[in-house]
């Protein structure tokens, strides 16, 4: 019978040297982003103070029994801490609760959708101003550059002013509003891609321009235009919770913040804190949104972190 002995152990330094030959797979580019992003102590906060908030304004109807456009009048002005209204009512006696829940939902819907059409048009006009250069490019870049020249919010005003009040309007005016920057970050992005080598590749094998700007140069060029963009959201919101402090966002009795926070101003003195309310979730939203896209770009700066 035969005699078997155990092979012997490899030492240390041998095994390391063993195990490094192994082949390893490569890390793909969003795997490292995603990493990164939630490394950042900073970003993850603001990331799950923002998922709360979305996740309790689409559970309104869940959260709260109260209908945010009725109200009783001997329950109007109640403090915050109150048994049957917890942070209060407004001067109509409508529960606070509600309404910041139910208006949180028009106040993120005017934060995310003028930033999502603006990116869709913009990056869309600047890859193409880009992509075909010369005097296409010149004047189309000239054309934005008139609306890019002027404050955001007079802009806004003055769009939603003749448009009319309404949340569609607001919507509209703060779409256009971005649409000349994010052109600009679009059609710079693109300018400095087409000197690229696979540009020349593609057109060489014979596709179209529409073929490459879908396939070639957006892929390329979604980095600035995405970081760009996910720091807007905070400001959209802002623009059109003032566009509704104004009187041009939603129509009364509808619950918005930047209405909530005008039609509470002459209540001030009687019952401060609950008139702050709505400033604050403004606040606390717009400043959750600012650091998350400073996470965003710095996950996404891979180059800057070697």
């Amino acid at each position: 019978m035969a005699t078997t002995f155990p092979s012997p152990a490899l030492p240390a330094a041998a095994r390391d040297w063993a195990q490094s030959d192994l082949p390893v797979a490569p890390r793909s580019y969003f795997a490292d982003v995603r990493g990164r992003l939630f490394r950042n102590r900073a970003g993850v906060i603001s990331l799950g103070v923002l998922a709360l908030l979305v996740l309790a304004c689409v559970s309104a109807g869940i959260l709260t029994d109260y209908d945010p456009n009725v109200g009783e009048v001997v329950d109007r002005l109640q403090p915050l801490g109150s048994p049957d209204h917890i942070l209060g009512t407004d001067d109509q006696g409508r529960d606070m609760l509600a309404r910041l829940l139910y208006g949180g939902q028009l106040s993120l819907l005017a934060g995310f959708t003028p930033v999502l059409i603006a990116t869709a048009v913009g990056t869309a006009l600047g890859a193409f101003a880009g992509y075909v250069g010369g005097t296409v490019r010149a004047v189309l870049m000239r054309s934005l550059d008139m609306f890019y020249g002027l404050p955001a919010i007079l802009l806004a005003i003055a769009i939603g002013a003749s448009l009319g009040a309404g949340l569609l309007n607001v919507i509209i005016s703060v779409s256009i509003v971005y649409i000349a920057p994010i052109a600009r970050i679009a059609e710079s992005a693109t300018r400095r891609a087409m000197v690229d080598e696979y540009i020349e590749a593609a057109r060489l094998s014979g596709a179209g321009a529409p073929a490459i700007i879908l396939t070639e140069l957006l892929p390329n060029i979604f980095n600035p235009i995405f970081v760009y963009s996910a720091g807007l959201v905070g400001l959209s919101m802002i623009i059109a919770s003032s566009l509704s402090f104004l009187g041009l966002g939603s129509r009364p009795p509808t619950p918005e913040w930047g209405y909530m926070l005008n039609a509470l101003r002459p209540t001030i003195y009687v019952n401060p804190w609950v008139v702050a309310l709505p400033g604050v979730m403004i606040f606390i939203t717009s400043i959750a949104f600012n650091t998350l896209s400073d996470a965003i770009r710095d996950a996404m700066d891979i180059k800057g972190s070697h």
